[in-house]
C-alpha cells in the first residue's frame, strides 16, 4: 500500500503510527502538544524513534469528551498537518470522522484518513476519501445502548463488513483500505480483552489490521494502573498483535513498542524461513 510517498509493505513487515493529539482534553496526553514548536519536537523524536506515520488529531474520542464543531477541529489540525509536512518526509494521518475536516486535512497535506466510526458517522467523507485518492482506516465502533453485542467477534466482523461496503460503493479501492477493531470503543474491557485473543479473526476480512490499544483503559482495569503506568500493558498487546497478525500500531511510547514490535516480527519471519526449509 501506498500512504503519501512512502510504500508500506504489509506482507513482511510491520510499522508504528506515532500519536500526535493536539486536542487540550485528550484522556493520555491532551494539551501536551498544543503548541507548534512543542508538537516539532515531538514529531522528530518519534520519527527517530521509529514511527513510520503520525497520526493528528483534534478532538479527544475519550469516554465523556466534549465533541468539537468541524470549524475548531480544522483550525485545530491544518496548522499541525502544515507544519509537519514542510519539515518531515512522513505520511501523516488524520484522525477524523467529519467530512469538512477530511477534505480540509487531505487539502492541506493528509496521507490517510483514520476514522473511529468506519465511514458511518458521515455521509459523505467516504466520497471525500475516493475523490482524493486517499487511504483509509474503518474502525469498529458501535453505540452499545442502540446495539448490544450477542456474538462478539461475528459482529465485529459483520459491523467492518458494512463499512468495507460503504467505502466500495463510493469508489474507495481495496488496496487503500485498513481495518481497525476499535479496542476502546464501544465494548467492556471483558470484550476488548476478548476482541485482543482474537485479533486472527479479522484476517478473514483480507485487509491490513491496525491495533490501536496504547494507554487504554483495557490496560489500565487490567493492570489496575493510571495511564502513565501503561507502557508494558501496551507492548503487550503490541506483540500480540503482530502474532495475530497486525500490521500497523498505533501508539505514544513509540521507542518501546518499536522495539517489542520488531522483536516480534523477526521472530515470526525466522519461523517463516524455517518453515520454508522443512
Amino acid at each position: 500500500m501506498k500512504i503519501g510517498t512512502k510504500e508500506f509493505d504489509f506482507r513482511t513487515s510491520c510499522y508504528l503510527m506515532g500519536i500526535l493529539n493536539v486536542t487540550p482534553d485528550s484522556f493520555s496526553d491532551g494539551g501536551k502538544w498544543n503548541s507548534i514548536d512543542a508538537a516539532l519536537f515531538h514529531t522528530e523524536q518519534m520519527i527517530h524513534e521509529g514511527a513510520a506515520i503520525i497520526d493528528i488529531g483534534g478532538e479527544s474520542a475519550r469516554p465523556g469528551h466534549q465533541p468539537v464543531s468541524e470549524e475548531e477541529e480544522i483550525e485545530r489540525v491544518l496548522p499541525y498537518i502544515e507544519a509537519i509536512k514542510q519539515r518531515f518526509d512522513i505520511p501523516i494521518s488524520i484522525d477524523t470522522y467529519k467530512a469538512k475536516t477530511a477534505k480540509e486535512a487531505f487539502l492541506a497535506g493528509a496521507d490517510l484518513l483514520n476514522d473511529i466510526w468506519g465511514l458511518k458517522g458521515s455521509k459523505e467523507i467516504a466520497e471525500i476519501a475516493a475523490k482524493f485518492q486517499r487511504p483509509c482506516c474503518l474502525m469498529h465502533n458501535r453505540n452499545r445502548e442502540q446495539q448490544p453485542y450477542v456474538r462478539l467477534m461475528d459482529e465485529v466482523l459483520s459491523d467492518l463488513r458494512e463499512s468495507l461496503q460503504i467505502a466500495y460503493d463510493a469508489g474507495i479501492k481495496k488496496e487503500n483500505l485498513l481495518l481497525d477493531p476499535g479496542i476502546g470503543f464501544g465494548k467492556t474491557t471483558e470484550e476488548n480483552l476478548i476482541v485482543l485473543n482474537h485479533l486472527e479473526r479479522l484476517l478473514e476480512l483480507d485487509y491490513p489490521i491496525l491495533l490501536g490499544t496504547s494507554r487504554k483503559s483495557v490496560i489500565g482495569n487490567t493492570l489496575d494502573l493510571p495511564t502513565d503506568q501503561r507502557v508494558e500493558g501496551t507492548i503487550a498487546t503490541t506483540v500480540m498483535g503482530v502474532l495475530k497478525g497486525c500490521r500497523i500500531f498505533r501508539v505514544h511510547d513509540v521507542k518501546e513498542n518499536y522495539r517489542a514490535m520488531k522483536m516480534a516480527e523477526a521472530i515470526i519471519n525466522h519461523q517463516e524461513k524455517d518453515n520454508a526449509f522443512s
